[in-house]
């Protein structure tokens, strides 16, 4: 009400200024005003595009969209001054408390509980810059399976293949760089787990999983999203390590850490190997490297050797799929392994899928790539039998498990 009230002041004052502005509409205008004034300038309308998942501040005067197909778009719009920016980002911060000024010139915060906030300002860019940040939003609208299928990202196969995994009791990790589509990809996973399962998600900073379902104005299923809390004050800073020691008191049958990125990888690593499923994304460059990343984040938890940690990691988790963001901006699952661990202890890294590029090249300045997914192996027999003590269906292992050699498309 009182959004539609201040655009009538605004509407009425310019009509009765007859104040105008070339190429813009009365009530253009006064929504570009009312922007500025109440809300982020020309921010606003990628903030509620559900089709934009990331803004890009490089400077005051370079802004980039991405959009959730992966496309990149470096817009024309841009902030007015240095210190134009650096109010309009200043004014999301202070959504959720936080301030970015010379005395903390880097600042993590959130404009609302999907939308995530990383800034910094002067001295830590040029002062000619003003404010570069990364805002990372997240939209009701994700993409579900057939999307993934359609825009090339998985094929049908390796996206039953991973919901099953998740579904029947095995650990899955995603992998990937940022931009990838690995949180994307997360999300959609956890979306296909019934209303029966209690699942708990742990996330720093911001919440990006929504999981929660209703129907006619009831909950339906059981799910609790837990965030950490930052604080200088030792025995006030929850971290991801210490909400997953609470976590595996709360008798879930699927815990998702939003991204290991420290010590918790120890105590998620902990807890798939002791009876919960456990679903967590981390930084890294292949499906084979994931492993290795893990362990190097479980060191800072554990003096365990290397070698003894990988092969608590690798039980942990048989299951990696990485996903890429390739040249031309599409994204890509591009391999699923599984590491295979065999009577003797002897580990079996084994890639299920993966996808081959065709064709790369550049046409008018664009970069093009073909390609396709090919399974390359099947499951192992040890995966098979998990499968089946933890409940699959026969018909289900036998149309997931009867499609081995074949490449897809």
């Amino acid at each position: 009400m009182a959004r539609g009230q201040l655009k009538r002041y605004i509407r009425s004052y310019l009509q009765d200024g007859r104040i105008a502005v070339d190429g813009m509409t009365t009530d253009a205008l006064t929504d570009a005003i009312y922007a500025e004034m109440s809300e982020y300038s020309f921010l606003t309308k990628y903030l509620r595009d559900p089709d934009v998942e990331e803004i890009n501040v490089n400077s005051w005067r370079s802004v980039e969209v991405i959009y959730t197909d992966g496309r990149s778009v470096l817009l024309d719009e841009h902030f007015q001054s240095p210190e134009h920016a650096v109010n309009v980002i200043r004014r999301m911060l202070h959504k959720s408390g936080m301030v970015i000024d010379d005395g903390d010139p880097a600042v993590l915060g959130s404009l609302a509980k999907n939308i995530r906030i990383a800034a910094f300002k002067s001295p830590l860019v040029d002062d000619d810059v003003g404010v570069a940040c990364s805002i990372r939003i997240v939209n009701p609208r994700r993409m579900g399976r057939e999307a993934f299928i359609s825009h090339g990202t998985a094929t049908a196969e390796m996206l039953d293949f991973l919901a099953a995994c998740v579904r029947y009791g095995v650990s899955v990790c995603l992998a990937g760089g940022t931009g990838s589509g690995k949180t994307t990809v997360t999300g959609w996973l956890l979306s296909t787990l019934p209303d029966s399962m209690r699942v708990g998600t742990i996330e720093s900073g911001s919440r990006e999983l929504n999981l929660v379902r209703e129907r006619d104005g009831r909950v339906v299923n059981s799910v609790l999203h837990a965030l950490t809390r930052p604080s200088e004050i030792e025995r006030q800073n929850i971290t991801q390590d210490i909400l997953l020691d609470y976590f595996l008191r709360f008798d879930f049958d699927l815990i998702c850490v939003g991204e290991m990125r420290g010590p918790e990888a120890y105590a998620a690593q902990e807890a798939a190997r002791t009876g919960h499923t456990v679903v967590s994304t981390v930084h890294s460059n292949s499906c084979d490297t994931t492993w290795r990343r893990i362990v190097t984040l479980c060191k800072r938890a554990s003096d365990i050797s290397d070698a003894t940690l990988l092969e608590l990691v690798t039980e942990a988790f048989p299951i990696v799929a990485y996903a890429k963001q390739l040249e031309d901006k599409s994204r890509r699952l591009n391999e699923i392994m599984e590491c295979v661990i065999h009577p003797d202890g002897a580990r079996e890294y084994r890639t299920l899928y993966r996808y081959h590029i065709d064709e790369s090249r550049i046409e008018d300045g664009k970069h093009i790539i073909q390609g396709h997914h090919e399974q390359v192996s099947p499951i192992s027999e040890a995966l098979r039998k998990r499968f089946l003590d933890n409940g699959m269906p026969t018909d289900q292992l036998s149309a997931l498990c009867g499609t081995e050699g074949r490449e897809r498309a």
